[in-house]
C-alpha cells in the first residue's frame, strides 16, 4: 500500500487512541503494532481491535479461547439473532447512520477466533474524521453486543 495511505492509516488509529468514548468503554486503548486494541478489564483474553487487512480496514473482536467462541456462536443460535444486525442496532444507537455492514467470523493464522466487520471506506478516506467516528461506534457496538453473548455475559445472581 503507498505510504500515503498508511499515513492516513496511523492517523485514525491516532485518533482513535484518544478518543475520550473509548477511554470510556474499555480498559485500555493503545495503538501498537499499526493496530489499535481495546481491552476489558473483565475479559482479559478478548481483544477489540482496529486493523487494516487485505487493502481493508476492519474493526475485530478475537480471542484465542476456542471455548468463549462456541459460546458465542451457541448464543447467536440458540437466539436465532443474526450478528450484523445486533451491531448494526447497537451502531446506530451509538450514531452510525451508513448501511448494515457484514461480518466475517474464523480462526485465523496467530490461533485466533475472530469475529470481524469491514469499515465501508477506503484506506484513502482514514484520515477523514467519519471514518474515526465510525470505527469507535463500531468498537463500542462490537463490545457491547459481544459482552451480552456467551461466556462474556456478565453471570446472573443466583437467588435462594
Amino acid at each position: 500500500m503507498a505510504q500515503a495511505a498508511m499515513d492516513q492509516i496511523d492517523s485514525l488509529l491516532r485518533r482513535l487512541e484518544g478518543d475520550p468514548a473509548l477511554a470510556e468503554a474499555f480498559a485500555s486503548v493503545r495503538r501498537t503494532d499499526g493496530r489499535l486494541v481495546c481491552t476489558h478489564a473483565d475479559h482479559d483474553d478478548v481483544a477489540y481491535r482496529v486493523e487494516f487487512d487485505g487493502g481493508r480496514v476492519w474493526v475485530v473482536m478475537a480471542t484465542p479461547d476456542r471455548w468463549l467462541s462456541q459460546s458465542i456462536e451457541a448464543d447467536l443460535m440458540y437466539t436465532g439473532d443474526k450478528l450484523e444486525e445486533l451491531v448494526d442496532e447497537e451502531a446506530n444507537d451509538l450514531g452510525y447512520s451508513g448501511d448494515v455492514l457484514a461480518f466475517e467470523h474464523f480462526r485465523s493464522e496467530q490461533m485466533e477466533y475472530v469475529f470481524r466487520t469491514p469499515m465501508a471506506f477506503a484506506p484513502a478516506q482514514a484520515d477523514e474524521q467519519g471514518a474515526s467516528d465510525n470505527c469507535s461506534q463500531f468498537l463500542r457496538a462490537y463490545a457491547i453486543v459481544f459482552g451480552g453473548l456467551g461466556d462474556l455475559k456478565p453471570e446472573e445472581d443466583e437467588q435462594a
